[in-house]
């Protein structure tokens, strides 16, 4: 049997933009630098696919660790367990 859905099932409301944002990407939100051990909230752009988390994860908060390439590690708690998600700089949010 196969699995019915992918990684974006059930996401209509959750990754919808704002109506006065759609269409535009902030070159802004793209190019931002974060240091280790800043406090970021993850808010997806659903613009741009790439270097995008689960959408189980979003609105969560957690710190940043190590870089990779443009992306960042982030350290997020999730129940009890803690776990790290490579996520690129467009979807976090200072915080």
């Amino acid at each position: 049997m196969q699995r019915t859905g992918g990684f974006r099932r059930k996401t209509r409301s959750k990754l919808r933009k704002n109506v006065r944002s759609k269409g535009k990407i902030s070159i802004r939100k793209f190019l931002q630098k974060f240091i280790e051990g800043d406090k970021v909230n993850l808010v997806a752009e659903s613009g741009v696919q790439g270097g995008m988390y689960h959408p189980r994860f979003h609105g969560k908060s957690g710190t940043v660790g190590k870089k990779q390439g443009s992306n960042y590690y982030i350290e997020i708690k999730d129940g009890n367990k803690n776990k790290s998600l490579l996520v690129h700089p467009i979807h976090l949010k200072k915080g």
